[in-house]
């Protein structure tokens, strides 16, 4: 199904040579020979460093939604934005149901339109578009770059890099300085024939996570996808696989450019905009995944992540096994004081029994998928019972299309429930399970909490990612879980799936004012949206207390900072920042404050008896005390900046980790003015709540380029000599922990 090559290899005439054959077949060297990789010259193309290993990218656009559009305008006002130099689309789709807190989401909303005025932007109102859907069809074409404060900012498929990172760097791009970042590895991704009936993109998409996300085989790289199996894919199939490329913790994909997307660039008014993509002949590659797609089956994702992935045919073949180990991972993550009802309950007659189906966003809501939902349940009902079904489709243009051909028509009929553009399934903001309830959803994450559960008070539900296809036949069948290929009439999905596109409802709502700043437009600055707190400079010496340890494999980013119930609070940092590990470590927050109380009081007297005792005999005039969390690898999943900026609100000054996730996490913590640590044996300290680190000459330490930190770890009294690490920190990135984040050091 899946074969990982891990080692360069060469493409040549159509097939893949290692590259002692490739040297022996006289072929460049593998420096020379990447320049062959579509990733390559989409690289060097918006490279302005002149050094093609250390690169420093300017994007063609960037994309925003209203979780995080607030905090990024902020930040760069705050550092002296005038305009937005490049187009900057504000989406509305996380926060449009406007139904938490009061007015505080509907004033991010005006808040998005009066920037989008004063600075020139776009701004897509709420319920027109998911963020990523709209940005496929109106900004991605072959040999752009596109960054996005989301991390599904994917758009490979359309021939675009796009990144999707934290805040801070959109803010970065959008003051007109650089994406800086070394030159990544390149991934071959080949695929060669064609899926069965009944396979969908989810399927073909948690496979390929399922096989390389433990191992971390493209982790940081950017994916390549190119082969004789692309041309049976449409442009939605496609999509669907790269945006779930996010899951592999890849830094970005790309894909070949080929007649599919010529002519679909052409149905949406872009066609002038293609140009053919392909590898170059001899290019070199880092590694190799082989994709045969005619050996994909429906596939599953069990709690609590998509990489825990299996067929339906051999969960239904080991279901009792399976859902032991989820019941076993449901008490382990989310700490649970009490056991719940096991999973196994749901096993009825030997049939596994779902409560729930959803299919959103921009990996479920695409057009092609609800087109095979609605054709698989015309003329039948999805019963009267527990089970319930909803469908979002991902943008207006398709919801016009899927309306005027009656698909959604056949949905409603059936018994399915047809919502408007949003994202909330996908992060907790809707659709929320009842508790003990198991939900199969066409959406990007099935994290713990996800999907909008609160354990803590005793509330427990279950995501299982699926394909659309799969779902539709779950659904058809009351809710048996089954595997769409098990249903003999399941029509194939072709590879260009008949579509007409009409963006009139953008035309009548949208706000195009790309290059049109008004710089007399006032912002609208409703109650809740506040101004970053005050950071201070890095002091010379640092003590630092640990108010969170935590020793899961994986720390997701909806664990340091849930998503779901917070994200109406992200436009006011204080208020956002008593979230902060809410779901792990329920103490973290007043620990936290308790340390940054105690070092306010240092900045005013040093020499107050509460800081002389906390300093444990230190200076008070040039030592800091802040805090730091432990993890061994934290930063999976979202892109989202308060993950970090949380902790730096309450006085973190750093995070002390195994490895981390992802790119985007540790640059989130370095933007902030946190210090990323890396100690390899880091398990063996035992790091606890209120043990210590005493980072003697920290400063200067940074300034003069040291990767490896002499400090002293304080566990109970007793005192360690430790060495901390700091790898691959750029001169920039140590400047801005110095000035103590980034709104400091563009303002000094």
């Amino acid at each position: 199904m899946i074969k990982v090559t891990c080692g360069g290899v060469y493409y040549k005439n159509g097939a893949f040579l290692s590259e002692a054959e490739g040297r022996g077949a006289g072929l460049a060297v593998p420096e020379q020979a990447k320049g062959g990789t579509m990733a390559h010259g989409i690289l060097q193309g918006h490279n302005t460093s002149g050094d093609t290993n250390r690169l420093k990218v300017r994007f063609d656009a960037l994309v925003s939604h209203d979780i995080t559009y607030v905090g990024i305008i902020q930040t760069a006002r705050a550092s002296g934005l005038e305009r937005f130099p490049v187009p900057y689309i504000l989406t509305n789709c996380h926060n449009s149901l406007c139904a938490v807190g009061g007015t505080i989401n509907e004033d991010d909303h005006m808040f998005g339109l009066s920037a989008a005025k004063k600075y020139g932007g776009e701004f897509v109102p709420a319920h027109q578009a998911v963020i990523h859907s709209y940005m496929r069809e109106r900004y991605a074409a072959p040999g752009k770059m596109i960054l996005g404060s989301d991390s599904h900012t994917r758009y490979g498929a359309y021939g675009t890099m796009a990144i999707g990172e934290g805040g801070p760097e959109l803010a970065r791009q959008l003051l007109e300085k650089t994406y800086d970042v070394a030159y990544p590895p390149v991934m071959a991704i080949h695929l060669t024939g064609a899926p069965r009936p009944g396979v969908g993109p989810q399927d073909v998409a948690l496979a390929l996570v399922g096989a390389t996300f433990a191992d971390g085989i493209v982790k940081n790289a950017v994916m390549e996808f190119f082969g004789p199996g692309v041309k049976q894919l449409s442009m939605d199939y496609r999509s669907g696989i790269d945006v779930m490329t996010t899951e592999t913790t890849c830094l970005s994909s790309v894909w070949c450019a080929d007649e599919t997307l010529k002519e679909h660039l052409a149905v949406l008014g872009r066609g002038a905009e293609y140009h053919a993509q392909d590898p170059a002949d001899g290019a070199y590659y880092d590694g190799l995944i082989e994709i045969d797609l005619s050996k994909i089956e429906p596939m599953i994702a069990l709690p609590f992540h998509p990489s825990n992935a299996y067929t339906i045919r051999e969960f239904k073949a080991n279901m009792d096994d399976l859902l032991h180990q989820v019941d076993e991972d449901t008490v382990r993550q989310l700490e649970l004081k009490r056991r719940p009802e096991s999973l196994r309950a749901k096993i009825v007659g030997g049939r596994f029994m779902a409560d729930q189906g959803v299919i959103a966003g921009c990996s479920g809501g695409t057009y092609q998928n609800l087109v095979r939902t609605a054709e698989l349940l015309k003329g039948s009902g999805i019963g009267s019972d527990a089970f319930w079904l909803s469908c979002y489709p991902g943008s207006m243009p398709a919801m016009q299309e899927l309306t005027r051909r009656g698909y959604l028509a056949d949905l409603m009929a059936a018994g399915a429930s047809v919502r408007s553009c949003f994202c909330g399934p996908c992060f907790g903001a809707g659709d929320v399970p009842a508790n003990g309830a198991f939900s199969i959803r066409h959406s990007t994450r099935n994290f713990p909490n996800r999907e909008g559960s609160r354990p803590m008070d005793g509330q427990v539900s279950y995501v299982a990612l699926m394909d659309a296809r799969s779902i539709a036949a779950t659904a058809r069948n009351g809710g048996a879980l089954t595997g769409a290929d098990e249903l003999p009439d399941f029509p194939a999905d072709p590879a260009s799936e008949p579509y007409q596109y009409d963006d009139a409802s953008y035309r009548a709502r949208v706000y195009f004012g790309v290059g049109k700043p008004k710089p007399e437009t006032e912002l609208v600055l409703g109650p809740n949206i506040a101004d970053w707190p005050e950071q201070i400079a890095l002091p010379e010496h640092l003590l630092l207390t640990a108010c969170a340890a935590i020793y899961d494999p994986v720390t997701t980013t909806d664990e340091l900072i849930p998503s779901g119930e917070t994200s109406s609070y992200r436009s006011n940092p204080v208020k956002l920042s008593e979230f902060t590990l809410s779901r792990k470590d329920p103490d973290y927050v007043p620990r936290a404050k308790e340390v940054l109380a105690l070092e306010r009081l240092r900045r005013k007297n040093p020499a107050d008896p509460k800081v002389v005792e906390a300093l444990l005999g230190h200076d008070g005039a040039v030592t800091g005390l802040g805090s730091f969390v432990m993890a061994i690898k934290p930063g999976d999943g979202s892109a989202r900046e308060q993950a970090a900026s949380c902790q730096r609100v309450l006085g973190g000054c750093a995070n002390v980790a195994q490895e981390y996730a992802t790119k985007r996490y540790r640059s989130n913590v370095l933007n902030w003015g946190m210090l990323p640590f890396v100690v390899a044996d880091l398990e063996q300290w035992n790091i606890q709540p209120g043990d210590r680190l005493y980072i003697p000459n920290i400063r200067a330490a940074l300034e003069a380029g040291r990767e490896e930190i002499r400090a002293t770890l304080i566990q109970n009294g007793k005192t360690t000599d430790v060495t901390l690490c700091l790898p691959a920190m750029t001169q920039e990135e140590r400047d801005i922990v110095c000035a103590g984040c980034l709104i400091n050091y563009y303002a000094k």
